[in-house]
């Protein structure tokens, strides 16, 4: 029996990740939006994609979720995009009753699913599905490393000229301005980035990693990324559904790890057909660890204010 996915949001990280998994052939797929029409039309032309891509999955819209019944992930992406000069924590309330809205509907018909969050703020996000949901904390994660590395990886390869498949990295925490990229454990093909470029080159990639989302942002002036994050979800779909324990960087609900405590931040996981499997607890030097505390205490800050609505 073929697997189900609902992608909730059918904007352009939506149906990005719809055509995605199609690609791949991971799943059949359900995407659900408001906006009456839009998930109907852009499933139809994704469905009829099929004959000339080659794939043999289902696609279909929906502005209601009674046709999502008995998915076996759910990956919420809808909410409202960034705009110039808007930073992530401005999105939390606008998309915080989305967020609560989605999982509220992806649980009544799927409760057995697995949730990946997409929807910014994200960590932030990701901890309101988690409350909404009750589901355990190994079946809700957020994207958001994945996405992070990536950006971090292309920026090393670019500079170096180099391949990115033979570049590795490592990022932790929140997904803004106060991740941290570890560049003591980034390599090129094992080659410590320390070898290969100055100080100086390092942390000019650095700071672009953090301002990944944002310098995208100010170039589209009326949206955000969506190739890239799209293809940071479904490859953590794809390790889910394929039960390929892919160790990813994602936003995982921390009891203590990292001294972080009741906390969804960006760590190294196994992401399995249970969803997270284990969660990776790297030895941090003292400047390390303190901020990664910089940037939990950044979405404590957020979780803070969700407390009371």
């Amino acid at each position: 029996m073929r697997k189900k996915v609902t992608v909730v949001g059918a904007g352009n990280v939506g149906a990005n990740c719809a055509l995605r998994i199609a690609d791949k052939e991971l799943a059949d797929v359900v995407l659900v939006d408001v906006v009456e029409g839009v998930p109907q039309g852009k499933g139809l032309d994704l469905l009829q994609s099929g004959p000339v891509q080659g794939y043999d999955v289902t696609l279909v819209g929906s502005n209601t979720y009674e046709l999502t019944a008995d998915s076996d992930l759910a990956i919420i992406t809808a909410g409202f995009p960034r705009k110039p000069g808007m930073s992530r924590d401005d999105l939390l309330a606008a998309n915080y009753d989305i967020i609560r809205d989605a999982t509220e509907n992806v649980v009544k018909h799927s409760p057995n699913c697995i949730i990946i969050v997409v929807t910014n703020p994200l960590d932030a996000m990701t901890q309101a599905a988690f409350w909404v949901s009750k589901f355990p904390k190994q079946r809700v994660v957020g994207m958001a490393g994945v996405l992070d590395c990536a950006r971090f990886r292309t920026f090393i390869a670019q500079a170096l000229n180099v391949s990115v498949e033979n570049v590795t990295a490592v990022v932790l925490g929140g997904h803004g301005d106060t991740m941290v990229p570890l560049v003591r454990l980034s390599s090129v093909s094992g080659i410590p980035l320390t070898e290969l470029m100055d100080q100086a080159t390092i942390d000019a990639i650095v700071t672009r990693t953090r301002n990944g989302g944002a310098e995208i942002v100010k170039y589209l002036k009326t949206g955000s990324a969506y190739y890239a994050p799209s293809a940071a979800a479904v490859e953590m779909a794809e390790s889910i559904l394929k039960d390929k324990n892919k160790v990813l960087p994602c936003a995982a609900y921390l009891e203590g790890e990292y001294g972080i405590n009741g906390l969804y931040v960006g760590v190294p996981v196994k992401l399995g057909a249970a969803g997270i499997e284990k969660i990776y607890e790297i030895k941090l030097t003292a400047e390390e660890q303190a901020m990664l505390n910089k940037s939990a205490a950044a979405v404590q800050e957020l979780i803070d204010v969700l407390k009371k609505k």
